[in-house]
C-alpha cells in the first residue's frame, strides 16, 4: 500500500514541475514576452507586462519581479494520490468511498482555482488604441507669468512671449496608449502600473512616470515634451485668462481636482477627454486638474526675470524639472494657467502624467 502513496505523490511532483512551463504560470518579466515589437494586436495583461516600482518620490530601483500566479497542485496528481490513499484504506478493511468522495471534491476545486488563475494571466484582448489627435497652436505672442496677489514669486512678473507654431496633443496621455508603449520598448513600468485594468481605466491618465519616461514615451511617438511657454500658452490663450475656461472659479463641471490624497485609478482619476466646458481657448481638455504634466524645462524660481522673448527653453539645468496644470488632488489655486510646480525629474507618484507636443 505504501507504494501506492509513493506513486501519487511522485506523479503529483512531476505535473507540477511541468506545470511550471506551462501557461498556468505566466512570467511578470518584460524580457520573457512573446509579443513582436510595435503596437500588438493583443496586450499582455498589466500586471504582467513588467515590474513595477514602488511609488515614492525617489526611487533608485524596480522592485523584485513576482509571480502573477500563486502554487497549487494539479488536480490530475490530486485525484490519483486520492485514489491511491483509497486503496490503502480499503486494504485496511475500511471503506474508501468517503475519503474518495471528500478527495475528488478537493481535486475540482483545485481544478476551478487552477481555471480562474488562468484566466486572470489571459492576455487582454483589444484593438489598439488611436493616437491622441493633435491641435495646433498658432505663432504669435502672448502674456505669461503673473503680477497678481495670488502669483507667487516665482510666477513674477508678468511678461510677453513669442511662441512659434506648434502643435500640441489633445489631451494626456492615457494608461492604454502607455502599454502599447511598454510593450514595445521593454522600458520598467511607472508605479502603481500593477494595479492598472486595462479594459476600464485605460482612458485614465497614465501616472507614476518620472520625467525620463514623459520624454522616452513621446520620442517614440516622433514627438517631445512641450516647452513652458508652450504649455502656458496652450492653457492661457492670448487674454490672460486665469484658468483654461476663463476666470470663473474651478467647479467639479471645469475640472477635476480637490479629491484628497486616497489614490484610485477608477475613483480619482477621469478619461482624458473629460470636461468639455473646461477647454482651453484652444480646445484641449485637462489643462487644470486631472493630473499635473511635465514639460521640458528645467526649473528655476528667478528664471522669469532673464527669460528671452523669443521661444523661451527654460535654463540650462537644475535640480527639479517643471510641472503645470493641477492634479485631481489638489486645490483650486494650482489649477491657475500661470501656475508653476517643480519635482526632481526622477519622481514617480499618483498626481503626475504629461501630454506631447510637435514642432
Amino acid at each position: 500500500m505504501w507504494w501506492m502513496i509513493g506513486i501519487g505523490l511522485s506523479v503529483e511532483s512531476s505535473i507540477e514541475q511541468d506545470g511550471e512551463n506551462g501557461p498556468q504560470r505566466r512570467s511578470t518579466s518584460a524580457t520573457s514576452s512573446t509579443y513582436p515589437e510595435g503596437t500588438p494586436a493583443v496586450w499582455p495583461s498589466a500586471a504582467a507586462l513588467l515590474d513595477d516600482r514602488f511609488d515614492h518620490p525617489a526611487h533608485s530601483a524596480a522592485a523584485p519581479i513576482r509571480s502573477s500566479t500563486p502554487t497549487s497542485h494539479d488536480p490530475r496528481a490530486v485525484a490519483l494520490t486520492c485514489i491511491c490513499y483509497s486503496s490503502m484504506r480499503s486494504s485496511l478493511g475500511v471503506s474508501f468511498l468517503a475519503p474518495f468522495l471528500i478527495c475528488m471534491l478537493a481535486s475540482t476545486d483545485f481544478a476551478q482555482a487552477q481555471l480562474e488563475s488562468l484566466r486572470k494571466n489571459r492576455p487582454v484582448e483589444q484593438t489598439a488604441p488611436a493616437d491622441t489627435p493633435m491641435v495646433e497652436i498658432p505663432a504669435g505672442e502672448f502674456a505669461m507669468g503673473s503680477d497678481g496677489g495670488q502669483a507667487l514669486e516665482d510666477e513674477r512678473p508678468m511678461h510677453r512671449v513669442w511662441v512659434g507654431s506648434f502643435s500640441m496633443d489633445l489631451h494626456e496621455v492615457a494608461t492604454a496608449q502607455y502599454a502599447v508603449f511598454l510593450a514595445a520598448t521593454n522600458r520598467p513600468a511607472p508605479s502603481q502600473w500593477t494595479t492598472v485594468d486595462l479594459v476600464q481605466p485605460s482612458d485614465r491618465p497614465v501616472i507614476g512616470v518620472d520625467w525620463s519616461d514623459a520624454d522616452a514615451y513621446c520620442r517614440w511617438k516622433g514627438k517631445r515634451l512641450p516647452t513652458e511657454a508652450e504649455w502656458e500658452k496652450s492653457a492661457r490663450g492670448t487674454d490672460g485668462r486665469l484658468y483654461p475656461w476663463g476666470n470663473r472659479v474651478p467647479h467639479k463641471d471645469l475640472a477635476n481636482f480637490a479629491l484628497g490624497a486616497r489614490f484610485s485609478y477608477s475613483q480619482v482619476l477621469m478619461p482624458v477627454q473629460s470636461y468639455e466646458q473646461g477647454k482651453s481657448p484652444y480646445g484641449l481638455y485637462q489643462m487644470a486638474g486631472n493630473v499635473w504634466e511635465w514639460v521640458q524645462d528645467w526649473y528655476a524660481a528667478s528664471y522669469y526675470e532673464i527669460s528671452p522673448e523669443r521661444n523661451p527653453q527654460g535654463p540650462e539645468g537644475g535640480q527639479f524639472k517643471v510641472l503645470r496644470g493641477g492634479s485631481w488632488s489638489d486645490l483650486p489655486k494650482y489649477l491657475l494657467t500661470y501656475g508653476r510646480f517643480k519635482l526632481p525629474p526622477e519622481t514617480q507618484n499618483s498626481y503626475t502624467g504629461f501630454r506631447c507636443a510637435k514642432s
